[in-house]
């Protein structure tokens, strides 16, 4: 049978090794010295001190939104509202215009353009600006005329940024403006470039408030990833549900690997909806949102536990992850621990929270779905999360150490497009806490970016190539999926 020798590389901890591949299967995995035996009758390709490793997982991804900004309107080096605005009107005529990345408390002077700048700046076009962390938009006129129940619904302002669920109206609005090849092609492009960063497997997060049921199935469609991708696409579906036949039926219905993802208990900390158990330093009186109550959500961990399917939520702040906690108690009390653990229910973000929710976590067998890329963004006496929370709040942000040494799961990923598709850089960001003590070691967070694979013979050709951070093989299940020259 063809075989290929692939030597010349290095293991992430620079210890020389060599690979051999047939047939789409890892045949031999072995020290660089013992490669020569193996030689005869191989292709052989040496790849001059490559890294090799398992190909990345990026536990969380939002595919559509991020390949629009692709070619959209980046809004992230904006430093003043004045640039923001610029960038509108020079932008070229789209059916809804789409931009992403501004982040007003890096801007002087720190305030957003107001509804009426925004309008004139953008010529009566319908205009969808997400805020950095994807939880709060500012939008025009035209695309709040689109988007029925907006005004006065929660998070409605009629002037400043949208939030919480007039949000979800104008985002779902600016989203049905799109027709299914405009999908697909975003789509397309996200996956591409998911695979040109040496990512193999992507987990989506959809649901009803994020893109929709036809996003989703174009997502996980046979031709979109047999035909142009091969990135592995696990989808999730954000909604809660109530019984275990509704469980069922809607998994069935929307091909997802479970009920989980951004099914939204709270907000963000950038947009002060995450919802917290003492008011936000910087806004007096402000606790954030709670978007599910606490029987919605042990409604739904029960009813997934008992059909065996996996439940989960995006929860941030810590009064958000009191009410995932007591929903986890009471799913474990109406079945029972072992029922709960074995569903390995996932919680997204989980940003805050504390000792005893970790042990608990870890006794019932909840993953941490997390984005250390968070950390290096907001982290820090001088960042984001210091400013909303103060100091002693902001420096227990994200434990990683802490969740990893009770044996919580960790899976690690981007929340593209809030942070770019950059594994190297989360795992960097993992070992590079802005607090030390809350740092995990290199091969723990390279596990929890790879989905704990490893290069064994046997196993299916999955693997890639680096030259530093630049990707210059991914292959999975024996399929070529990116490559780049020297």
């Amino acid at each position: 049978m063809p075989r290929t020798l692939l030597t010349g590389l290095r293991t992430p901890g620079a210890c020389p090794t060599a690979l051999e591949v047939a047939d789409g299967r890892i045949t031999w995995v072995g020290p660089a010295a013992d490669a020569a035996d193996r030689a005869a009758g191989a292709a052989v390709q040496d790849w001059h001190g490559a890294t090799v490793t398992p190909p990345f997982v990026d536990a969380h991804v939002h595919a559509t939104a991020s390949g629009l900004l692709i070619d959209g309107l980046d809004l992230t080096e904006c430093r003043t509202p004045g640039q923001l605005l610029d960038a509108v009107a020079a932008a070229p005529p789209a059916a809804v215009l789409w931009g992403h990345g501004w982040e007003e408390n890096r801007w002087s002077p720190v305030r957003v353009p107001t509804r009426a700048e925004l309008d004139r700046a953008a010529s009566g076009r319908p205009v969808y600006l997400s805020r950095i962390d994807v939880h709060s938009a500012l939008v025009s006129t035209a695309l709040v005329d689109r988007a029925p129940g907006t005004v006065g619904a929660e998070g409605w302002s009629p002037d400043g940024p949208l939030a919480a669920a007039a949000h979800h109206h104008v985002r779902r609005a600016a989203l049905a403006a799109l027709d299914s090849g405009q999908r697909r092609a975003a789509q397309r492009a996200f996956l591409d470039l998911a695979a040109s960063r040496g990512v193999g497997t992507v987990h989506e997060c959809a649901g009803p408030d994020v893109s929709g049921r036809d996003d989703l199935a174009d997502l996980l469609g046979a031709d979109l990833l047999g035909a142009d991708s091969g990135v592995e696409v696990v989808g999730y579906w954000g909604e809660a549900v109530g019984t275990a036949d509704e469980a069922r039926d809607l998994v069935a219905r929307t091909g997802a690997a479970g009920l989980a993802g951004d099914l939204f208990v709270d907000g963000s900390i950038g947009s002060r909806t995450a919802a917290l158990r003492e008011p936000y330093t910087d806004a007096p009186g402000c606790r954030g949102n709670r978007y599910l109550d606490a029987d919605a959500v042990a409604a739904h961990l029960v009813a997934c536990t008992r059909a065996g399917i996996r439940a989960g939520f995006h929860v941030i702040g810590d009064r958000g992850a009191d009410l995932v906690l007591a929903g986890l108690d009471a799913a474990a009390a109406a079945t029972s621990p072992e029922a709960v653990r074995a569903a390995r229910h996932r919680l997204e973000h989980l940003e805050m929270v504390d000792a005893r929710q970790i042990a608990r976590l870890a006794e019932l067998g909840v993953v941490a779905s997390v984005q250390p890329a968070f950390d290096a963004a907001w982290g820090g006496p001088a960042g984001m999360y210091a400013t909303r929370l103060g100091p002693a709040r902001a420096a227990t942000m994200n434990p990683f150490a802490q969740l990893h040494a009770a044996g919580v799961p960790l899976e690690f990923g981007s929340d593209s497009p809030v942070t770019p598709v950059d594994p190297w850089a989360g795992v960097r960001a993992a070992v590079e806490h802005t607090n030390p003590d809350l740092a995990v070691d290199p091969g723990t967070a390279l596990a929890a970016h790879t989905g704990g694979a490893q290069l064994r013979e046997g196993a299916p050709a999955s693997y890639a190539l680096w030259d530093g951070a630049t990707c210059l093989r991914l292959v999975r299940a024996g399929r070529t999926l990116h490559e780049t020259r020297r």
